[in-house]
């Protein structure tokens, strides 16, 4: 078990795109809750502070917020912080597209997803329970709120994604 933790601390490490950060959080949901689901697209928009992300009820689609991750990416301390943020909300989001929509269940699949694949100790565990614990300067950031456009990211769930040639 530990081994297989420090092995998806290092994958988590080496996350560049938010294609790479779904694929890791595709395969901790399929390994820890045996649950699989293609398909999914990304936005990216800017959203008032509170609101990390959603998933868009019978569709597949996942909105993330555009001005924390920004936001983030700044105040991370480490490449493991933000993507450990990234792994997070894309987890939690991921696991409402099963159709589950008790938010407090999905915070709690979400806090034993990262505790069994990372360990407690990890970033990931941290955020799951608190997103404030690490970035706490959050709480008193605040945004005009959601704006108009939005960012479709196209390079994301690729792995499922066939062509005819």
């Amino acid at each position: 078990m530990v081994e297989e933790q420090i092995s998806n601390k290092n994958k988590l490490l080496e996350v560049r795109n938010y294609d790479q950060a779904f694929e890791l959080v595709r395969f901790a949901v399929s390994t820890v809750f045996d649950m699989r689901r293609a398909g999914l697209s990304l936005i990216l928009q800017v959203m008032p502070a509170s609101l990390g992300a959603y998933h868009i009820l019978g569709s597949n689609i996942i909105v993330v917020n555009k001005f924390l991750l920004d936001t983030i990416r700044e105040v991370a301390s480490s490449v493991e912080e933000y993507n450990s943020y990234l792994f997070t909300v894309l987890a939690h989001e991921y696991l409402h597209s099963f159709g589950i929509i008790d938010e407090y269940k999905v915070r709690k699949m979400t806090l034993a997803l990262c505790k069994s694949f990372f360990g407690e100790e990890h970033p990931t565990y941290i955020l799951a329970n608190d997103p404030l614990a690490l970035f706490p300067q959050l709480r008193f950031m605040s945004n005009s709120g959601f704006e108009n456009k939005f960012e479709i990211i196209k390079e994301f769930d690729k792995s499922n994604q066939c062509y005819i040639q």
